[in-house]
């Protein structure tokens, strides 16, 4: 083994009396696949703590693939909710051979692996007996943990694959995708054991969605930017230089004084809003601001979502 100027690593074997170099393999993508598998690991293991010490105890069901494993598991407790998960993501998998980019589908085969073995040995109980609070709190720490695995460049499978390729076809939110997906989950727990665990499942998805969205996009919110001033020049010089971001000025006309107007856009982080408003108000305390949520920014430096 060595090193060359490129921190490139490579083994090298001996063939008729020569070096041969079979294997070349870049630092950081080695950084990055550890980074990843990581990441998976954790918020599998995250997920088993709800799943373990929360949903299967108080009898309550997940969404998508993982609730499909419950009911199955509440039916007939002999089958391991781990076993079932993995059967159930077959299906999924070949869908995410088709549409889903290579990358994220190896890396979402190792999450499935590694989030059913992280289900089958991790049990932490949970001191909470009253039922709505555990559907809360198993919300929460199911979210958290899905949302750590989606930052990677994989998933732990099931609906996960689902959800980022209904985002990066159709710009929907990966928890509107998931509630959407698991009305029939509800379905069937009222149908199966009653009407009150469906509600209990209903609270559970709710918070879990929330949290998914707060951990993949809601804390690398970008802002969208409009702003109208007849000190729009200094605006722009004082966003370019202060926040470094890039600007585009719109050519506009008032529909009722029908006076020609430029428009300044720019996108931002949410951490610069209020830096950049206080930038506005001190150079134009009359000028007209528009904010504006975004669900997906892509592009150099300002770009808020994972490259699946």
């Amino acid at each position: 083994m060595r090193r060359n100027n490129e921190s490139v690593f490579f083994a090298e074997e001996y063939k008729m009396g020569g070096k041969i170099p079979f294997l070349r393999v870049p630092w950081k993508t080695v950084g990055q696949v550890l980074w990843n598998l990581g990441l998976i690991i954790i918020g599998s293991c995250v997920c088993a703590v709800a799943l373990n010490g929360i949903l299967i105890p108080k009898g309550f069901v997940s969404g998508g693939v993982a609730g499909l494993a419950l009911i199955v598991h509440h039916v007939i407790p002999n089958l391991p909710v781990s076993i079932l998960y993995l059967i159930f993501n077959i299906p999924l998998f070949a869908l995410g051979w088709k549409y889903v980019g290579r990358r994220f589908f190896l890396y979402s085969i190792v999450g499935t692996l590694i989030f059913s073995s992280a289900v089958q040995w991790i049990y932490i109980p949970i001191p909470v007996q009253d039922k709505f609070l555990c559907a809360i709190l198993a919300g929460i720490i199911m979210g958290v943990g899905t949302g750590i695995i989606l930052r990677s460049a994989g998933s732990s499978g099931g609906t996960d694959i689902l959800s980022v390729m209904v985002l990066t076809r159709f710009a929907i939110r990966m928890g509107n995708t998931v509630i959407a997906f698991n009305t029939a989950i509800l379905i069937i727990t009222a149908l199966l054991f009653s009407l009150e665990s469906a509600l209990y499942t209903l609270i559970f998805i709710y918070v879990t969605a929330h949290f998914l969205d707060l951990i993949v996009t809601g804390l690398s919110q970008r802002k969208s930017v409009m702003i109208i001033s007849k000190s729009q020049e200094e605006i722009v010089r004082t966003i370019m230089k202060n926040l470094n971001r890039g600007v585009t000025v719109i050519k506009g006309r008032g529909g009722y004084t029908g006076e020609l107007s430029e428009i300044i856009y720019t996108v931002i982080t949410f951490r610069e809003l209020s830096r950049l408003k206080r930038l506005i108000t001190r150079i134009d305390p009359d000028a007209f601001v528009v904010v504006s949520d975004t669900t997906e920014v892509i592009g150099h430096r300002i770009g808020n979502q994972p490259h699946w």
